[in-house]
């Protein structure tokens, strides 16, 4: 349904109260234009690409071009790519862009961000008031009357004084949920595809994106989403038109319940500015997909990844645990292993594995792109290079100490069996990546990016040992 179905509305209000939408003009006009500035600046750098992303084993390029901006040293993982943030400008970072102009184009994203994160608040504090009003007394109107204002305000608030303004849970719980720490930029000019996917249920027309679920976002978070669409003479044709149903010129955004094709879609159209949250759990009992309209659109959308295994400070804990087992003698400088049990190999095999394959390859297989804004993550992940290369000292060490005849069969025959099984998933993992680099899908993203992949020596070897 589009809001020229007469039932459009009475379907929202039952079955997508959740999803809240806001038009341009609720926004400070000095900040759609700080915004669009910067999209239109990141474009004109060359700074968004097309992915390379497994589904159901086989690699496919998106249609769609993307750059991830948000928290110094997060990632993101969608559809088994592992994106890497450009850094927006944050206190107590040196972050250097390769132009001024970048720079203010992150400023106006986190400016963005912050603007958003304050309509969740206040949209979780609406929405909490329409679904349970009834049975609240004044005392509890009262308070949350003052919900949002108080939770920015929650700095100089004491402890002695949230019970009459946010109780404590109840402040961090909207902070874990509204908290924004990246956005996933997208752009797509459909004029340019040579094939778009058909919303293959409800008739909506041309998919820029699929019926999904947003991935690794902490739970029940809240995701917000800006729109712009580079609205022009087409669009203005086919409104004089007047068709029926959705008007193939102008971008919607698409929503269907969960694994439900009975309950009818929504197909909600957005312009310049016009913004979208889905708040609670939306993302998890209902889809949503993006319905390409003839314009070139820009889109930013801001999430609350969980992060607890994609920051920096995340994988170079992980490496410092697997390296307390690695010694060096202070005389002669030969490397030892301080232990040989089962599970402590395990762990190291395994961090061995998470830096490899979830890290390193992910970022060296997307090529130089992360250049053309910063060169902000060349230092840590030659740390994390080091740290891999000492891990694969360690995997040699384990099979030196293993052959040794004093060491206790029992002991001996446990810990092998228990790292060939890692040993083996990182020889079947390096192939799937050879195999991956030399797919046609890579060769198409390469030349549609206009990027070679910017391929460490460390994993060409291998690779290629791996094939040996």
């Amino acid at each position: 349904m589009t809001p020229a179905d007469a039932d459009f509305h009475q379907l929202w209000k039952t079955k997508y109260s959740k999803l809240i939408f806001r038009k341009s003009d609720t926004i400070p006009e000095e900040l759609h234009q700080m915004v669009q500035e910067g999209f239109l600046t990141l474009r004109k750098h060359d700074c968004f690409f097309q992915d390379l992303v497994r589904i159901k084993g086989k690699d496919f390029v998106t249609p769609v071009s993307r750059i991830l901006i948000g928290n110094p040293g997060c990632t993101y993982k969608y559809l088994n790519t592992r994106l890497f943030t450009v850094p927006w400008p944050t206190e107590g970072y040196d972050i250097k862009y390769c132009s001024p102009r970048i720079h203010d184009a992150c400023k106006a994203l986190i400016r963005l961000n912050d603007y958003l994160h304050i309509e969740a608040v206040k949209a979780l504090q609406g929405q909490n008031l329409f679904e349970t009003k009834e049975i609240k007394d004044s005392t509890v109107i009262d308070r949350e009357q003052n919900f949002a204002t108080s939770f920015m305000e929650k700095e100089s608030v004491s402890k002695d004084q949230s019970s009459c303004c946010v109780s404590e849970d109840d402040y961090i719980s909207l902070k874990n949920r509204t908290s924004y720490n990246l956005t996933l930029l997208n752009y797509m000019d459909p004029l340019q595809m040579l094939y778009l996917k058909q919303e293959p249920y409800f008739g909506m027309g041309n998919m820029a994106v699929s019926w999904h679920h947003d991935e690794n976002l902490v739970e029940r978070s809240t995701v917000a989403v800006y729109s712009y669409s580079c609205e022009g003479s087409a669009v203005e044709e086919s409104n004089e038109q007047k068709l029926k149903g959705r008007d193939p010129a102008v971008w919607h955004v698409g929503l269907k319940v969960a694994w439900d094709i009975e309950t009818p879609g929504l197909a909600i159209p957005l312009h310049q500015g016009d913004f979208y949250l889905m708040l609670d759990d939306l993302n998890v009992t209902h889809q949503h997909c993006v319905l390409a309209g003839f314009s070139p659109r820009f889109s930013s959308t801001h999430r609350v990844a969980d992060c607890s295994r994609g920051t920096l400070e995340y994988i170079f804990g992980q490496c410092e645990l697997a390296l307390q087992n690695l010694q060096t003698d202070s005389e002669s400088m030969a490397l030892s292993l301080k232990s040989l049990e089962t599970a402590v190999v395990k762990q190291v095999e395994e961090i061995h594995n998470e830096v490899e394959f979830e890290w390193l390859r992910q970022f060296w297989f997307q090529g130089k792109r992360y250049l053309k804004c910063t060169d902000w993550w060349l230092k840590p992940m030659a740390k994390l290079e080091e740290f891999w290369r000492k891990m694969e000292v360690m995997t040699s060490l384990v099979l030196s100490e293993v052959g040794k005849e004093e060491q206790i069969e029992e002991q001996r025959n446990e810990t092998l069996s228990c790292f060939l099984l890692v040993l083996t998933e990182r020889q079947k993992l390096r192939k799937e990546w050879t195999a991956s680099a030399l797919s046609e899908s890579l060769i198409h993203m390469i030349c549609i990016n206009r990027l070679l992949p910017y391929t460490s020596l460390y994993f060409i070897k291998a690779s290629a040992r791996c094939l040996e």
